[in-house]
């Protein structure tokens, strides 16, 4: 729906008032009555952001015209058969600004924790933000550390530590899969168990730890955590942490100092990129 709205300069709500949703009498609905309220106060002019799961947002765009009277349906998810009025239908037409946020429209904001939205107005479908100034917002819109792909939470971590073990020259030339599998599946001895483990050219142990999202500090503590018990378990000198992760490639400047405290750990964004070729008999 982000990419529609993306590319029809508008945001768009349903509550047909062929149901009964109607902006005068109507329905008795509690969630419609709170979005019905929004949309009669949103004016030309106005400000919207669109909110995205994740404490994500996607971009700002300023109201350039609203079409949500009753008889102005206009579905941005086509009619089809399950469907047959369609949805999404109550449009509000916006000018996005494309000066803030990233500049590809594949990428999002994930916001910092300082400039996320309350829950109050995460859970309606529509509400006038006031927990984040318009300052504050744009700032952290165009902090590029803040920047991750729209797929950042689709769930491939699993299939990234597959990925990695199988091919670890890929990640670093010279990184084979750690010989002895009695310690490469080791389970330590607290229950925790490493994503992956490998051997350096110089025949170091490498602990890898996959992230779908931004690095963050716990994810720092805990790769540490890893190798601290894969020298105290298993007797090797020491052992090299790598974090491979999936935000931005520009880190926030905290993270960079604490991935150098010792013992130092490398941080490694990965880009998720499938091709895709027609097949035939050969």
């Amino acid at each position: 729906m982000w990419h529609r709205w993306y590319r029809h300069q508008c945001v768009a709500v349903g509550w047909h008032a062929k149901w009964g949703f109607k902006l005068l009498g109507g329905k008795s609905d509690a969630g419609w009555a709170r979005a019905r309220t929004a949309l009669q106060r949103i004016q030309v002019g106005d400000d919207i952001v669109v909110a995205l799961q994740g404490h994500r947002v996607g971009r700002i765009g300023q109201v350039t015209g609203k079409r949500v009277d009753d008889g102005q349906w206009d579905p941005l998810v086509p009619v089809s058969k399950h469907r047959p009025d369609g949805e999404m239908g109550r449009r509000i037409d916006v000018r996005w600004d494309l000066a803030c946020g990233p500049d590809d429209r594949d990428m999002v904001v994930a916001l910092p924790e300082q400039a996320r939205f309350s829950s109050g107005e995460l859970r309606p479908t529509i509400a006038e933000v006031r927990s984040v100034s318009p300052a504050d917002l744009r700032q952290a819109m165009n902090d590029p550390a803040s920047w991750v792909g729209l797929l950042s939470h689709f769930h491939y971590e699993r299939a990234l530590s597959d990925y990695i073990a199988a091919y670890p020259h890929r990640l670093e030339d010279g990184l084979v899969p750690h010989p002895d599998d009695k310690i490469r599946e080791r389970v330590f001895g607290d229950g925790t168990r490493l994503d992956v483990l490998l051997l350096d050219r110089d025949s170091r142990p490498v602990v890898v730890e996959c992230k779908q999202g931004h690095p963050t500090h716990e994810n720092l503590d805990q790769l540490r955590h890893y190798m601290k018990l894969l020298v105290q378990e298993t007797g090797c000198k020491d052992a090299r942490g790598i974090l491979v992760h999936g935000g931005a490639r520009k880190l926030r400047r905290d993270i960079t100092e604490a991935a150098q405290a010792r013992p130092a750990v490398e941080i490694v964004q990965y880009l998720l990129q499938i091709d895709f070729a027609s097949s035939g008999a050969g």
